[in-house]
């Protein structure tokens, strides 16, 4: 938009410009036009297995979520945050953009649990400072809950829970006292628990009653529609991104291993 390389009716775009249903928009030299999505919000929660990448692309050509995921039509999946490489477990996705950034954003304080591994003895006062507080380079960090939940000879296992959603912050806690996390794996974001039948690389949707309920907490109930914008009919196709998602939706089913080769749209979203 600074750069001048996108246009409103034929008009180069402010930042903070609004948006309405039915404005043509030209970006990269395609047009498309601003369509209000009409279909409720979705939230899908995906067990994630280690080896997936968040990302949409990645350039090493590792697998990402997105291929695991169900297809959708007029929009498309956004992830809560990150989970990375090496890291399993919950992981939200979501239609909606405003929910998307409610439930990432600092000012609410989400709750996220994990369970990890930490290989050989974990002295109690090593504990005890993690719950206290440590320095980090972008800050001070500590764990706003921390229980040891198993040990033995080589190892233990603790259950954590931050606040705040840092790269790394769970590993990087660890490694700031000479232990190194050899299983980390989130359980619960919010108020969402990952259900224990549903397997790695496996998603299910979340009952649209709590998908209106999580909205009206946030204060999302009465917003303005979303906008997506689609691509005007008769102009030359846009590059087709490496993004392969699932096969088919229906509520309350688990998805695994879908594709996808349509290409994926590119939307408008509201973001603090």
């Amino acid at each position: 938009i600074a750069q001048g390389m996108v246009k409103v009716n034929g008009e180069v775009a402010r930042t903070g410009q609004s948006v309405a249903s039915g404005d043509r928009i030209e970006i990269d030299g395609k047009t498309f036009v601003a369509t209000a999505l009409t279909e409720p919000s979705s939230v899908l929660i995906y067990n994630k297995p280690e080896g997936q990448v968040t990302s949409r692309e990645d350039p090493e050509g590792r697998p990402t979520i997105f291929e695991s995921l169900p297809r959708l039509k007029g929009a498309r999946w956004i992830a809560v945050g990150r989970l990375d490489i090496n890291t399993t477990g919950l992981l939200l996705l979501t239609t909606d953009g405003e929910l998307a950034n409610a439930l990432m954003h600092p000012s609410n304080a989400i709750e996220r649990e994990y369970v990890c591994r930490i290989p050989g003895e974990v002295p109690e006062n090593i504990v005890d400072r993690l719950a206290r507080g440590v320095a980090l380079e972008d800050g001070p960090a500590k764990f706003e809950k921390i229980e040891r939940i198993n040990a033995s000879g080589s190892h233990s296992w603790f259950q954590v829970m931050l606040t705040e959603g840092r790269n790394r912050e769970v590993r990087r806690l660890w490694e700031s006292q000479g232990h190194q996390v050899s299983r980390l794996k989130r359980v619960r974001y919010g108020d969402i628990t990952l259900p224990r039948m549903l397997k790695r690389g496996q998603c299910s949707e979340l009952e649209q009653e709590k998908v209106e309920a999580l909205r009206a907490h946030f204060g999302l109930d009465n917003n303005a529609p979303v906008l997506t914008l689609q691509p005007v009919i008769g102009q030359r196709k846009a590059a087709k991104s490496t993004v392969h998602i699932g096969a088919g939706r229906a509520t309350g089913q688990a998805y695994v291993n879908g594709h996808n080769t349509a290409d994926e749209g590119r939307e408008l979203r509201r973001f603090d």
